[in-house]
């Protein structure tokens, strides 16, 4: 099933039925691109580190790519960002988790640069601060090798972390930290 067929909004269970990757935004359904080697490496780092965060502090869920995020801004919405910690009590049985996490990251890949892309992430920034998201990185490992931490009381102003210095998502995940170097090992 391809978005082009529908001739009305798309639902969840429409998505679920589509074959591959995609998110439901705006009542479309948007296929995701694979990506290769650094993004897929970042973006499975910052899962990892907060799934250990998890395990320590208890106080929330680390997901890495693949995990989709039911929300309501105020359209259904399902996104599935790189990583993210997600405070709530998950449903097993449920085929996405329903509500916003509190943070996300974004690791761009080789389609996510030029203007047009920038438009479509600051786009899908909003949906995510919209639907409660605290802390939203984005993460450049293929060109600038930067972290852009955005927070939802300054969506214009995000502050950015480089290599040899350490990220956070303060107040989305109290105490836990990232070494930008380690996106690149």
């Amino acid at each position: 099933m391809t978005i082009s067929f529908l001739e009305r909004e798309a639902t969840l269970e429409d998505l679920l039925e589509f074959d591959g990757r995609a998110e439901l935004i705006n009542g479309e359904i948007v296929p995701m691109s694979g990506t290769g080697h650094g993004p897929v490496k970042a973006s499975m780092r910052i899962g990892g580190s907060l799934d250990a965060w998890q395990r320590t502090q208890g106080r929330g869920y680390g997901y890495g790519e693949g995990a989709c995020f039911l929300i309501h801004t105020p359209r259904q919405q399902v996104l599935s960002p790189d990583a993210a910690w997600w405070v709530g009590t998950p449903d097993p049985h449920a085929p996405v988790i329903s509500g916003a996490p509190t943070f996300v990251a974004e690791v761009r890949s080789t389609t996510d640069y030029g203007p047009s892309a920038e438009r479509t992430m600051a786009r899908k920034r909003a949906l995510w601060f919209a639907a409660g998201v605290q802390v939203l990185w984005d993460v450049d490992v293929l060109r600038r090798q930067i972290v852009r931490i955005f927070h939802a009381d300054s969506p214009e102003a995000p502050v950015v972390r480089t290599r040899g210095e350490i990220a956070d998502a303060e107040p989305a995940v109290p105490g836990w930290r990232f070494p930008v170097d380690d996106l690149f090992l």
